[in-house]
Order: structure tokens, then sequence, then C-alpha cells
């Protein structure tokens, strides 16, 4: 493990490439992540994993995937989960909590048997940001609900239950992408909410959760960083750090996306600056994935021993 890279890539297609293998040997990336264009059915993304896998002897090597269900259902061709949104299960809990917690508990199991099955030990879940009047709709139904102190006992179940079933959890977007009425993935979204107010609402589902990863909000805070979003702002990050109490490791949401206004290098830097400890990116655009590797430094003591706990989830 000690020799790999602080980043994380997305890969073409449905199978390595002679590229992608060569990638993977020689930059080591600390852990690889699916999407919809990977998987066309369990046999043939376990033969995917499987093949990642043996590449670094490891059978933890870190598969993610964001498999959320509602519009973020990377596994759709293998079973549709699309009706099971964030927003579902939020209404559930208000309308009878022990009918939410057995249909929660229920999906969570499922969908980390479907994880377990195609080689996958991390979901990029659960999405603590509170919906807010005016939200971008890339949020929407992704959020649980509107309610903060919701958002937050629906996480802690959240990220227990897919621990319980083996299954790494990344919350995101910290410290909240709720108040953003911009998609981040086209332009970087700009709040100018007070930090009492954020406290109240935005921060407060992330505080004091203890899953091993956290993924970033691209956006700009204006009350604490005028310049930087989230990714790359010192400020911001020593926030979570040190008022949301997040001791875990950070990963940067994609680095290709339009929310990072500068070359994919800076993106790169700046991310690692700031604080974050692992730099996502999502593409697949080869000669992008050689700077973020040339520019990502090897694990830290920090990032080794962080893993080594998600290691023991998954045992």
């Amino acid at each position: 493990m000690i020799n790999r890279r602080s980043f994380i890539v997305g890969i073409k297609s449905t199978s390595l490439s002679i590229h992608e293998k060569y990638f993977l040997k020689k930059y080591k990336p600390w852990g690889v992540i699916l999407f919809t264009r990977n998987i066309k059915s369990i046999k043939q993304t376990r033969k995917l994993t499987n093949n990642i896998k043996k590449i670094f002897n490891d059978n933890n090597y870190p598969i993610l995937i964001d498999q959320e269900g509602g519009k973020v259902d990377r596994l759709k061709k293998i079973l549709n989960s699309s009706s099971f949104t964030a927003e579902f299960f939020g209404n559930l809990y208000k309308k009878n909590i022990n009918e939410f917690k057995i249909y929660y508990k229920i999906f969570i199991k499922q969908t980390s048997y479907l994880l377990k099955k195609i080689g996958a030990n991390i979901n990029t879940v659960p999405v603590l940001d509170v919906r807010r009047p005016n939200s971008n709709k890339i949020i929407g139904d992704r959020s649980f609900s509107s309610n903060p102190k919701i958002v937050s006992k629906i996480g802690t179940f959240c990220i227990n239950e897919f621990k319980n079933n083996n299954i790494g959890a990344i919350m995101k977007h910290i410290p909240g992408h709720g108040l953003a009425r911009v998609d981040s993935h086209k332009s970087t979204p700009i709040v100018n909410s007070k930090l009492n107010k954020l406290n109240k609402y935005d921060f407060f589902p992330f505080k004091n959760k203890k899953p091993i990863f956290a993924m970033t909000a691209h956006i700009i805070y204006k009350n604490i960083d005028k310049k930087f979003p989230t990714t790359h702002s010192k400020k911001v990050i020593r926030l979570i750090r040190e008022k949301i109490k997040y001791k875990n490791l950070i990963i940067s949401d994609d680095i290709s996306m339009k929310g990072l206004q500068f070359s994919i290098k800076v993106n790169t830097l700046k991310s690692f600056e700031a604080g974050c400890n692992l730099v996502l990116h999502c593409n697949a655009k080869y000669n992008e994935m050689i700077i973020v590797a040339k520019n990502s430094p090897k694990i830290s003591k920090f990032i080794i021993k962080k893993t080594s706990q998600f290691y023991k989830i998954l045992s």
C-alpha cells in the first residue's frame, strides 16, 4: 500500500485498456471509481474489478461507486432503483420512523449485496446536503429533507448500516451543498449566507460524523473564503476539521468539474494545498489522468492509517 499515490481515477469502459493497465501499474492510484459506463452486468463488472485488484495484489483495493438510488443509479443495468430517492426515505422517516428503518435497512442491505457482487467496497453516500428554497436541481430529491436534524439522523443511520454490511461510506458534499443555486458540474456556486445560519442548517448534518471518508463541495462560501471553493480553501477545510470536527479522510469532489476553474494540474495541486487528503478525477481522459498522477504525492502515514481502518470494515 505504501507506494500508492493520493488520487482516485475513473476508467473509460467495461474492461481495462492496455493504457489503463500500464497507468495503474506505473502510477498506483489509491483507488478507482466506477460509473454506468463501466457496468454492463454483474459478471463483467466483477471481472473488471478483479483485474484491477490483481494489479495491486489486494482484494481490499478501494473501488468506489456513486450508488445513491434515484437519479444517481450506476447499477441501473443490473437493478433499477430510480424510485428509491433520498427524498422518498426522508418522507418515510417523517411519516413512520419504524417503517423507515425497516425499508431503508433492506435497501442498504440490497445495495451492499450488489456492490460486493461487482467487487465495489465504497459507496459515495450519504448525501447530507439540506434541501433549501431555490436549491439547484442538481441536489433536489438527492437530499433527505429540508430539516437538518432529519438529514443528520438518516445520515448516521446510513453510515452505520453500510458499515454493518461491510461497505465504506463517503458523506457528501461537505460542508453542505444545499444553498447552491447553480450546478457545480458547470460553474462555481457562490453562497453569501452568514456563518451562524450555515452552522444551523447546511453544516449541521456533517457535525461529529465518523465515516472514514467525506467528499468536498465545489462551493465558495463568501463569508469564510471570498476567493476559493471548499476543495481549494484552507479556511473551509480548517473549519471542517475544527468546527465540524471531521477527523478522517477528505476526498475532493471530481476535479474535472467546472466548479473548479483552473487547469487540471492547478486543480490537483490546490486541492492538496488546501488540505484534501485524496483527489478524485472521474472523466477517464488519459492525458488528464497522467497530469493528476504526476502531481499527486505518495500516500501519507495518515492515509495509510485510515485506509487500514477502512479495510477492517470489509472483513
